[in-house]
């Protein structure tokens, strides 16, 4: 099942079973991604125990982990903390006269520019680990989104199935939204579309990328340096038969 349940986590999932180009699928239990594990706790520690996880890479800033807390500490983890967006921006003032997935699609450019250290190291960190890997950010969607939107790509998964795994998230809208307004009470919610996912938004993000570098693998390789051995790595340990 691709979602995992949790009780306080509401985007998790793992990015098993989809097929790549060679007809090999991606491996079940390898790779997960994930809302903010800071909020793991009671039985959803014990069911994040259970699933063997032993690298966690925390795509958020400094300061939201300061605020709302990391993984805990456990003997064998692998905790990095590579913050791919160096552009904030706050989902809950976008304006709700502007196209809302053109604006996030022009975010995530800005991601993919600005986060390259940060995302060369997360795909080699994926592709470094023996035991199975989770990474996340606040909601599981944006920065999220694009990291799964690239391992899956460099897989050799499917434009559709990468898009139909980032509209996942859609599922998780209500309770994502829901968080936000406890977090902040008092504040309101001037955009409509927070949370959403449609696919729109990642097949804009990836066709610019490959518009820009020839395809999405050669931005990996060009842009963000990524070697071919890494890559070669990701598929070997990732996908099977």
């Amino acid at each position: 099942m691709r979602h995992v349940g949790f009780d306080r986590l509401h985007n998790f999932r793992d990015l098993g079973g989809y097929r790549g180009d060679d007809g090999r699928e991606v491996r079940w239990g390898r790779v997960y991604r994930a809302d903010s594990l800071g909020k793991l706790a009671g039985a959803d520690w014990e069911r994040y125990r259970g699933l063997g996880i032993g690298t966690v890479i925390d795509l958020r800033y400094p300061w939201e982990i300061e605020a709302r807390g990391r993984v805990p500490e456990y003997d064998g983890l692998t905790y990095l903390n590579l913050s791919i967006e160096h552009r904030p921006y706050d989902q809950a003032e976008i304006d709700p006269e502007l196209d809302p997935w053109r604006y996030l699609a022009d975010r995530y450019a800005e991601v993919a520019a600005d986060g390259v250290v940060e995302l060369r190291r997360a795909l080699e960190a994926i592709a470094d680990g023996d035991e199975p890997v989770v990474f996340h950010c606040t909601s599981g969607k944006d920065r999220t989104g694009l990291v799964a939107a690239l391992l899956l790509t460099l897989l050799g998964v499917g434009e559709d199935d990468v898009a139909a795994d980032f509209a996942l998230t859609e599922l998780a809208t209500e309770r994502l939204l829901g968080d936000w307004l406890a977090l902040h009470p008092g504040r309101a919610m001037r955009w409509p579309g927070y949370g959403r996912a449609p696919e729109r938004v990642i097949r804009l993000v990836l066709a610019e990328l490959a518009d820009e570098h020839g395809s999405v693998e050669r931005y990996v390789t060009d842009r963000l340096q990524v070697s071919k051995e890494t890559i070669g790595e990701l598929r070997a340990k990732l996908l099977r038969a």
